[in-house]
């Protein structure tokens, strides 16, 4: 291994020259084992986190825990959104103290040991010791009297501080790998010019569609027909796997000291910056004891230089003008975290076939039914399909052009088919509601419950899938490189890190709208006669709202983004300490 740079950086002996431009992997040309161990790593890691939270509302539902459907979901939610919103403090983490190696390598301990709770209790001599014996109650499939109202006591949550507990630490885990990996990888073909740092990011969104196609395919049926202890089993094997790949090929990484954190020193700056008038006369000379004790938590062995007040000013300039274009982004994920939820619940109340029919009556026992999370392919495939043809094909063809458009534009282009989708989903459940007014529906059973459908074939929420998925190509993956490749060097995992975190937070927000809509006796998601079910609800409402969100966005991002780039024309080369163009 050779050192160069930073002190302690790390890098193979082999592949210092430029990238030459060429097939899929003469970009990475000395550096194939590296990136093929990261994607490989990563595909791992998606297959496990899709198949730990596909089902995991239905786990939680079941037998196994007795947990209403309402708690179930918040126990769901919070852990879909602490996956996201605790990222930052695995990038600070690896910015300050570890690393990204050893963070990442740390973080898949904690992934793998919280990740073995699931299987444990999946089984009830595991429940039974974790958990004790379970309260008793039993499940009713109404709860309505002869007066209309609900009579139903409230399920007990048995288990609850063990699961909750043990779903947040998962939570750090993934998050922590989430925010590190990324970069990680990109660090491996940084030097190979920008062309290798955005193909490394096309295939890096392609490895975790595989992953979710494994995890869908595989995983998610044999939790919903076969059992979950099988189930949840397979899902810690990958994680153990990965973290293996990972330790067997460090020898092939580029691995880089903590370069130190100038987190405390932007806010310090940002602070006086709000004071008004006194914003305009910062001086150097008073930002050199800013400069100075930039992290009271650095040590001479965490970080092998103190900044510069130049550097402290110019990266906290450049914050500036990251934060407001990621933060145009929460509305996009607002929308994007849909497919998980309430289109998923829109699949629920839509004709869904049966297959697999192996009697010889043709009835629907001894069949299954088709998994509504299979939709969720729609999405994936058509990641897998186009991310290579974009790699490959247009992308080549735009640049021999000079036609690509930048990165802000391409991003700008996928908050569009994030909003066309919601459209489409909205008008979709315009037309359900039609259906379920004229009588056009049909009852049938999911899992353990019976839904009333209307007769419209679920075949119908395609094309809303579809085009998610394709705003995901021009929407997230030039995010994750506009949030690597803008933010300053020293703070790239904690860029990264808030990238996920702006995710978590969209998440939230649209689940938080849904409540909000859903506590009025007059909201448009309040409908008490349903009992779980949405016909008398009038989601469509909600789907339009959120379109109407995403609209006024769009346009406050085509303002955000051409300032940011008019801005950086001028004064890039200008900048120091920043990894750009």
């Amino acid at each position: 291994m050779a050192r160069d740079g930073a002190r302690g950086e790390r890098r193979p002996l082999l592949g210092q020259e430029e990238a030459p431009a060429g097939g899929l992997w003469d970009a990475f040309e000395g550096r194939k084992a590296a990136c093929a161990a990261v994607l490989l790593v990563e595909i791992l890691e998606r297959a496990a986190f899709f198949g730990i939270v596909s089902n995991l509302v239905l786990y939680l539902n079941s037998s196994n825990f007795n947990w209403g459907g309402s708690q179930a979901s918040r126990a769901s939610l919070l852990f879909l959104g602490a996956s996201y919103l605790l990222s930052p403090v695995g990038g600070w983490l690896a910015d300050v103290y570890l690393g990204r190696y050893w963070t990442i390598t740390l973080s898949f301990l904690l992934y793998l040991v919280s990740a073995c709770l699931l299987p444990a209790t999946a089984s009830l001599d595991g429940r039974l010791f974790l958990c004790g014996d379970m309260p008793a109650y039993s499940l009713q499939n109404t709860c309505q009297n002869q007066s209309g109202e609900c009579q139903q006591s409230a399920p007990s949550h048995y288990c609850a501080p063990l699961m909750y507990t043990g779903l947040l630490l998962l939570a750090l885990g993934i998050s922590s790998v989430k925010a590190n990996l990324t970069p990680f990888g990109a660090d491996q073909v940084t030097d190979r010019g920008r062309n290798a740092t955005r193909r490394f990011f096309n295939w890096f969104y392609w490895s975790i569609n595989i992953g979710a196609v494994i995890s869908l395919l595989v995983v998610a049926f044999i939790q919903q027909n076969v059992n979950f202890l099988i189930g949840y089993t397979i899902p810690a094997a990958c994680v153990a796997l990965a973290l293996l790949v990972f330790l067997l090929a460090a020898p092939t990484f580029i691995t880089k000291p903590p370069a130190g954190s100038q987190v405390s020193a932007m806010l310090r700056l940002a602070w006086r910056g709000s004071c008004g008038s006194r914003a305009r006369r910062i001086r150097p000379s008073s930002l050199q004891s800013e400069a100075q004790g930039a992290d009271p938590l650095l040590d001479g062995k965490s970080q092998p230089r103190a900044p510069s007040s130049e550097e402290d000013l110019a990266n906290f300039q450049v914050m500036a003008k990251i934060l407001p274009v990621l933060l145009t982004f929460i509305p996009y994920w607002m929308v994007y975290f849909q497919m998980q939820s309430t289109y998923y619940l829109q699949g629920l109340h839509l004709f869904i076939p049966n297959i697999f029919q192996h009697n010889r009556t043709g009835s629907s026992a001894g069949s299954y039914a088709f998994p509504d999370a299979w939709l969720l392919l729609a999405n994936v495939v058509v990641l897998l399909i186009l991310v290579p043809l974009k790699d490959r094909v247009i992308d080549p063809f735009l640049v021999r052009r000079k036609l690509l458009p930048s990165v802000l534009k391409r991003m700008a282009l996928g908050m569009f088919f994030g909003l066309t989708s919601i459209i489409v989903a909205g008008t979709l459940e315009t037309k359900r509601l039609q259906y379920v007014k004229n009588n056009q529906t049909i009852s049938q059973r999911i899992g353990e419950d019976m839904y009333t459908a209307a007769t419209l074939p679920i075949w119908w929420q395609i094309p809303q899938y579809l085009l998610i998925g394709i705003s995901e190509i021009f929407a997230s993956i030039p995010g994750l490189e506009f949030a690597y490749s803008e933010a300053p060097k020293s703070m790239q995992g904690a860029i990264m890190g808030l990238f996920f975190f702006i995710s978590g937070v969209g998440s939230l927000l649209g689940s938080g709208l849904l409540t909000l809509l859903s506590m009025s006796e007059h909201g448009w998601m309040d409908c008490p006669k349903d009992y779980g079910n949405i016909n008398n609800c009038h989601m469509d409402y909600y789907f339009f709202l959120l379109a109407g969100i995403q609209t006024v966005t769009c346009m406050l991002f085509f303002w955000i983004s051409g300032r940011y780039e008019r801005q950086q024309q001028p004064n890039c080369h200008s900048c120091v300490g920043h990894e750009g163009n």
